[in-house]
Formats: structure tokens, C-alpha cells, sequence
């Protein structure tokens, strides 16, 4: 059976980070949700513009068409996965395993970090969504919770020994 981890959390915990490094060291697929919104939703965040449940359907479709068509034994995903009926989405009915590690941290930092990224240009998320974003957030229970303000090293270590890889 395959097996996926869901790196989930709101726009700046670190998703993309966290979930590309994990997929180097673990030689695993890596997919960023992001990568399959439509230009649409896009310019809707980049404009500050929240996406409601209808925006978000077809982009959940095309990242379990993903995963379903995957051929890797093991992927990681980045997606922000924000509500128990988003994940139950990617979750079910599956032909994988799916665990999740949940990344957070305070608003502060992921306001700064966002913020960051607009300064760089490199990414299409508004930071005025962050609040859209906190309060659309259904936190998960029973997953592995991680705070995003440790270092890089010991949040890896920390999903590696917990996901038992090992």
C-alpha cells in the first residue's frame, strides 16, 4: 500500500518547507497543493479575496488525482488542508495510507513570514487571508502537532521518529 504524509497547516507554518525537505531526506515523491490551484483561485488569494468551499472542490479533485496516480510508494504533500471535510476529501476512499503532520505556530510569526514571501515574490498569498485562514482552520485531532518555530532539523526529526521511518 502507499503511503502518504500530509504536511498540513495555514500559509506561512512552513508546509513547503518542511514537506520538500522531508521528501529529499526520505528519497519520497514531493507535492505542493499549492501547484494545483487554478490561475483563478490564484489572483482571487493574491488579490486578498478568501476561497470559499465551491473555489477549493476542484483543486482537492486534481490533488487526489495526484495521489491516486501516483506510482511512488511513498509522497509527501504540502496542502493546507484546512477543514475535516477538506481532508476527509483527500482521505477517502483511498488505495493509501495517509498520516498527517500538523504545523503551527503563532500569528505573529506566520504573518511575518508571510509577509516575507510578498517582499520576495514568491508566493501568491495575500497576508491579509491569515485571518481567513485561522478561523477556516478545523485543527485536526489525533495527528501530529508541530510547532513550526523549531528549528528545521528538529521538526524533520521530529516527523521521521513519529511516522516511524526510523
Amino acid at each position: 500500500m502507499k503511503r502518504v504524509i500530509l504536511i498540513m497547516g495555514v500559509s506561512g507554518s512552513g508546509k513547503t518547507t518542511i514537506g520538500r525537505m522531508l521528501a529529499q531526506k526520505l528519497q519520497a515523491q514531493f507535492l505542493e497543493g499549492d501547484d494545483f490551484h487554478s490561475a483563478e483561485n490564484q489572483t482571487k488569494m493574491s488579490k486578498g479575496i478568501p476561497l470559499t468551499d465551491f473555489d477549493r472542490m476542484p483543486w482537492l479533485k486534481d490533488i487526489k488525482a495526484a495521489l491516486l496516480a501516483s506510482r511512488s510508494p511513498l509522497t509527501v504533500l504540502a496542502c493546507s488542508a484546512l477543514k475535516e471535510s477538506y481532508r476527509t476529501q483527500l482521505l477517502s476512499p483511498t488505495d493509501y495510507k495517509i498520516e498527517i503532520g500538523h504545523l503551527f505556530a503563532e500569528k505573529s510569526v506566520l504573518k511575518q513570514r508571510i509577509e516575507t514571501r510578498l517582499s520576495e515574490n514568491s508566493h501568491f498569498m495575500s497576508a491579509n487571508l491569515l485571518d481567513s485562514q485561522l478561523e477556516t482552520l478545523e485543527a485536526p485531532g489525533h495527528v501530529l502537532e508541530v510547532d513550526s518555530t523549531l528549528p528545521v532539523d528538529e521538526i524533520l526529526s521530529i516527523i521521521i521518529k513519529h511516522f516511524n521511518f526510523i
